[in-house]
C-alpha cells in the first residue's frame, strides 16, 4: 500500500484551496454563525489529553450552547454515564473542537478554540432546568469558526426519514454490556430499565 507522508505530497493530490473554503473563516462568531450556534440541538465535542483522543456527543435543547460573547461559548455538561473523558481531557489540555448538527440542514458548523471548565455556583445555576443545575459548565473561547458545506449530508442523506435504521436490526446497550462483561449484566433488564432510569437524569 502507498501511503502519503508529506504535506507536499498531499497538496499535489488536492491543489489549492478556493477562495469560499477560506474567506468563510471567522475569528469570532458572527451574525450568521450566531443563528446557526441557536438553533443546534446537538454537537460533537472533540478533545485531547494524554491517553490519546475523545470525541463526545452533546444534546440538549436548541441553543443550549450559550453566546456569552463572540469570542465566547458556554456549554452546561448534564448528567452522563460519569466517565468525564472530554473533562478530563479539557483539564489537561484546553484544545477542543465543536460540530454542530442542525436538523433538516446540509451545512453544519465547526468551532475550534480553547476551554476551560466553571463550577461557579451562580454560573451553574444560569444553566438549571427541572430545578437541575449541571454539575460544571465548559467556557470556551473561540479560535475560529465556519460553516463546513452541505456535500457530507447530502451524501449521507442524513435526515431522510425513510433511511432511519430500525432499532431491532441493532444490538442493544443491554446486549452489548452482557457480552462485554461476561453476562454480569442482565441484557433485558437493562434495556428495560434504561428508559425511565433515562428519564429520571436526563438533567
Amino acid at each position: 500500500m502507498s501511503t502519503i507522508t508529506t504535506i507536499e505530497q498531499l497538496e499535489a493530490i488536492y491543489g489549492k484551496t478556493g477562495l469560499t473554503s477560506t474567506v468563510k473563516v471567522a475569528d469570532r462568531v458572527t451574525a450568521h454563525y450566531r443563528v446557526m450556534i441557536e438553533k443546534s440541538p446537538f454537537v460533537a465535542l472533540a478533545t485531547s489529553g494524554p491517553e490519546g483522543l475523545d470525541c463526545s456527543p452533546r444534546g440538549d435543547l436548541p441553543g443550549f450552547v450559550r453566546i456569552h460573547d463572540d469570542k465566547t461559548l458556554m456549554m452546561p455538561d448534564r448528567r452522563g454515564n460519569n466517565r468525564i473523558d472530554s473533562l478530563r481531557n479539557i483539564v489537561r489540555d484546553p484544545r477542543i473542537a465543536l460540530l454542530f448538527l442542525i436538523p433538516g440542514s446540509g451545512n453544519t458548523l465547526r468551532v475550534n478554540g480553547q476551554a476551560q471548565l466553571s463550577a461557579d455556583p451562580e454560573l451553574l445555576a444560569s444553566f438549571k432546568i427541572d430545578g437541575k443545575t449541571p454539575r460544571s459548565v465548559l467556557v470556551m473561547t473561540v479560535d475560529e469558526v465556519y460553516f463546513q458545506c452541505a456535500r457530507a449530508i447530502v451524501r449521507s442523506d442524513l435526515w431522510n426519514p425513510d433511511n432511519r435504521v430500525d432499532p431491532k436490526d441493532l444490538p442493544t446497550p443491554g446486549q452489548i454490556l452482557a457480552d462485554m462483561s461476561a453476562k454480569q449484566v442482565d441484557a433485558e433488564q437493562y434495556d428495560r430499565e434504561w428508559p425511565e432510569r433515562a428519564q429520571q437524569t436526563l438533567w
